[in-house]
């Protein structure tokens, strides 16, 4: 850590154990669209942005606006079902007070949604501890691509070699590694040997083994 001037963390799935509730919430707002998909195909199939998920989906069976109602809806439905069970993972509070008191600067850049982010930090009552928070709205290409963490990392005006990104999916990696920061994998919802072409830095069960 000595050489490290900022943490950048993933939301879903890094911060919060979240991701089997998004595939709840997809499983249920598909099988009302018409779509029956078990637990297991939502998980490989649905990745991505939400609106891009729907049209791949279902072509131009919806016009722009309901495509637009439906993605929202689906998110609506994954912060409902969550609320109740919504926590850190273990160890990353103790994390973020002990780095925010060592100068280590901190931030978040997610590809969800600004409403699911504000959900996570705001009910948690965390925002306080970042230095800059980016999402999906805020960049013109998803990951892979790096932009969200070269973004972050402009803002702090640190650069790469300074930084390290926390991820939990093989897509997100990818965009740390990219981006030329040091990428460490929390192993919530994918295994080790799914990342096996990317240059991972560590992977963690949680954030008590960091």
């Amino acid at each position: 850590m000595s050489a490290t001037k900022a943490i950048i963390f993933d939301m879903d799935g890094t911060m919060v154990d979240n991701m089997m509730v998004h595939h709840k919430a997809w499983q249920q707002k598909l099988l009302e669209m018409g779509l029956e998909l078990s637990l297991e195909e939502v998980k490989e199939q649905i990745h991505g942005v939400n609106k891009e998920i729907l049209k791949r989906l279902f072509g131009s069976r919806y016009t722009a606006e309901e495509i637009v109602f439906h993605a929202q809806d689906k998110e609506q439905r994954y912060r409902t079902l969550y609320k109740p069970s919504l926590k850190l993972i273990d160890g990353l509070e103790t994390l973020l007070q002990q780095s925010k008191a060592a100068g280590i600067r901190l931030a978040v850049g997610s590809a969800a949604p600004v409403e699911n982010v504000d959900f996570v930090l705001d009910t948690l009552s965390i925002r306080g501890y970042f230095d800059a928070v980016l999402h999906a709205g805020d960049v013109s290409k998803g990951k892979p691509d790096p932009e969200i963490y070269l973004r972050i990392m402009e803002r702090l005006q640190l650069g790469p070699a300074e930084c390290v990104v926390f991820e939990d999916s093989p897509t997100g990696a990818e965009a740390g590694v990219r981006s030329g920061a040091r990428t460490i994998v929390v192993t919530t919802t994918h295994a080790p040997e799914e990342f096996g072409y990317l240059n991972i830095d560590r992977f963690i069960r949680d954030y008590t083994e960091y």
